[in-house]
Order: C-alpha cells, then structure tokens, then sequence
C-alpha cells in the first residue's frame, strides 16, 4: 500500500520516465483547487528532490497564480498499463519566466513546444507511492497536434495576445504574475 519517501528514488525516475501523461495540483486557502493534465515531452526530472516541466498556453494561468500566491504544489502520475502504481511528488513550486536569471539553464532541458509559456519548478518535500489497482488499462496512441496547430496559427504576438486576454488572472482572481516584468 502507500509509502512515503524523502526523495525521488531510482524506481520512481524510471516510473516517471515511462509515463505518457501527469497531473498537477495547486490550490490557495481561499481559492478552487486546480488539478491539470499534462502530457507532451514537458516533463524533466532534475534531481530526485527536483522535478520541472515546461507549462504550455492554456486556457486558464492556474497553476502559475497559486504557486504566486501559495506555492503548495502535488504532481501524480498512474500507471495505465498491466503494473499498477500511482506516484505523487509533494512540495513548494515555483514560476520561472524568460526574464529570469534561471530561465537559460532550465530552459535548456527542454525541447521546442508550442506556445510554451514558462517553466514550473517543484522542490520535493516527500514522494508517496501507492497501488493504483482500480487505476484502468489504457492504451497510448499518441500525442494531440491541436495544441500546435493552435498556437502556430496564433504566432507570437497572437499568443502575446491572448496570455493578455486570458492569462494574466486565475479563475478566483489571482495575479498569475506572467507579464509583470515584460
């Protein structure tokens, strides 16, 4: 059953690498709890007590406004094939922007995406294993090119644009901070 451990273990970065789509959650005292899929090549394990991965536009700034305003953040990721296992990371996250003195060196783990927005940092604090056995088998087929597509036909300003328009605020009202030193 459950069992939790201080670090990302050499188990859990297999598991983690193997792994087509994760979740992430974030949430402030006083706002919605937001919860994420996440999928594309996003996703790097820096060190066992470090994870990031590379946010893409979205339809909301969630994430990026509770961890501004918060910073308590949980990735999970399930197992949907024969080996059932659910794995969540625990910690404090944090937003790291083109303007920041971090952004070159974390940036550089990454491939090219479309509309990538920023990078969301997690600081493990502990790492929880359990059993997953009512979790589904599914099949992978691969990855969606909407958001490519989308974000092509948009370019740069287009998608300047819309982080103006749909991006700057959460749901509850939230500064997301994405713009402020642009």
């Amino acid at each position: 059953m459950a069992r939790f451990y201080p670090a990302l273990e050499a188990s859990h970065r297999a598991f983690i690498a193997a792994q087509k789509i994760f979740f992430t959650a974030t949430g402030t005292a006083t706002s919605r709890l937001n919860l994420s899929p996440k999928g594309m090549d996003s996703l790097r394990v820096l060190a066992d007590d470090r994870i990031a991965y590379l946010d893409l536009t979205g339809s909301g700034n969630e994430t990026a406004a509770h961890l501004k305003h918060d910073g308590r953040m949980t990735l999970m990721w399930c197992s949907f094939d024969a080996d059932p296992l659910i794995l969540r990371a625990y910690g404090r996250g944090r937003v790291v922007r083109r303007q920041d003195a971090d952004w070159p060196a974390l940036r550089a783990h990454f491939p090219s995406l479309p509309g990538e927005r920023q990078l969301i940092v997690l600081d493990i604090g502990s790492v929880q294993t359990s059993c997953g056995y009512a979790v589904p088998t599914f099949t992978y087929r691969g990855e969606r090119d909407t958001l490519a597509r989308w974000a092509g036909k948009k370019g740069p300003a287009g998608l300047l644009d819309y982080w103006r328009e749909k991006n700057l605020t959460s749901i509850d009202g939230l500064a997301t901070g994405l713009l402020e030193d642009i």
